[in-house]
């Protein structure tokens, strides 16, 4: 088989090494979840939920070691999402959001410009996450993992905010991927400067990996006791991977879920693979959007909770989710044939010359 397939078929269920993983909805989601004073999506034949509500209110009503990884992008300057710059976004006039000009007829996707955000609220980020972190370890199983996409200039106060909250750091998991994005040269002085790059332009993302403390002696106790601790090896047995391989959201993503920090399938799929190591318990997206980490755990076969408090976003999640957990993803791992190497095509490219 040349390749690992993530996809949606109605049938039995598959999860055997060599075999296709196949999906079949379950109705074993259960009642450990309380009820809210919010809207919510759920039915018998679903393996997900979708929550329209307020994350911190749902957490803090949660059940206790109820939950076995969280995989999320949070709105890393908090101001980005608030209820005026979205408004601001959704007008084409920017905010806090910058909309880049046409590329050679190519329309480019916002960015949000973290290089704004004041001291205070950069400290405000700081207690954002402390806050948040706090109230997600009380609900993860110990051992349970936090992936939480990040960006090379607020990834520091993150971190700190999350170990500060009692989470073991863990590492990162670095999603290559280069935004297309323009100026990078000194403003206002673009032409007498054209040789100067304020910044390095982004070439990957980084996900904070965080995990909670563990309560038995051993990894494997853990595992046995909890059914976390450790992260699942990819499909085909090799160590699961810090640095994966990435792309943009495919056009069909995309017009499901025409979020804008949509992330594909193929690299969400990827990480749900590795969050349950037993390849059982239940996925939470604090922040889910449009629901494409609830997709990926849906095409998996895994139960998962998805939470926004946006109205656009949660309405959009409702289609979206079916939709793209029925999409046909390949796994393509980063690491070469044996585990730790590209094998001869690598030695054959380091032979030849380079810069370095």
């Amino acid at each position: 088989m040349s390749g690992w397939w993530f996809f949606w078929l109605e049938g039995p269920s598959c999860r055997s090494w060599g075999q296709p993983i196949v999906l079949l909805m379950l109705d074993n989601i259960g009642s450990e979840f309380p009820g809210l004073a919010c809207a919510m999506s759920t039915s018998a034949d679903q393996l997900y939920r979708l929550v329209h509500g307020d994350c911190f209110e749902w957490l803090r009503s949660c059940e206790e070691n109820s939950i076995h990884a969280v995989v999320t992008d949070p709105p890393f300057g908090l101001i980005e999402y608030s209820q005026d710059q979205v408004k601001k976004l959704r007008a084409g006039r920017g905010g806090v959001w910058r909309i880049p000009p046409k590329l050679d007829g190519c329309l480019r996707k916002p960015l949000p410009r973290f290089t704004v955000l004041s001291k205070n609220e950069l400290e405000g980020l700081g207690g954002f996450f402390s806050n948040w972190g706090r109230l997600v370890i009380r609900a993860l199983v110990p051992g349970g993992h936090v992936f939480i996409a990040s960006n090379p200039l607020l990834s520091p106060i993150v971190s700190s905010a999350l170990m500060d909250a009692g989470f073991e750091r863990r590492g990162e998991i670095i999603r290559l991927v280069r935004t297309l994005r323009g100026g990078d040269r000194p403003k206002l002085a673009e032409k007498e400067y054209d040789f100067i790059s304020v910044m390095p332009r982004s070439c990957y993302e980084p996900w904070g990996l965080f995990r909670k403390p563990l309560t038995e002696r051993r990894v494997s106790e853990n595992l046995k006791k909890w059914a976390a601790g450790g992260l699942r090896r990819t499909p085909d047995g090799r160590p699961f991977p810090d640095v994966m391989k990435s792309e943009f959201p495919l056009d069909a993503e995309i017009r499901v879920a025409a979020h804008p920090s949509l992330k594909p399938q193929k690299f969400l799929r990827q990480l749900v693979w590795g969050a349950l190591p037993m390849q059982s318990g239940t996925i939470l997206d604090p922040f889910m959007g449009s629901g494409s980490t609830i997709a990926a755990a849906t095409a998996l076969g895994f139960e998962s909770v998805g939470i926004e408090s946006d109205n656009h976003f949660y309405e959009m999640a409702l289609s979206a989710v079916p939709q793209l957990s029925r999409m046909k993803v390949q796994w393509e791992s980063f690491e070469g044939p044996n585990g730790n190497s590209a094998g001869a095509k690598l030695k054959e490219a380091l032979a030849q010359p380079t810069l370095f």
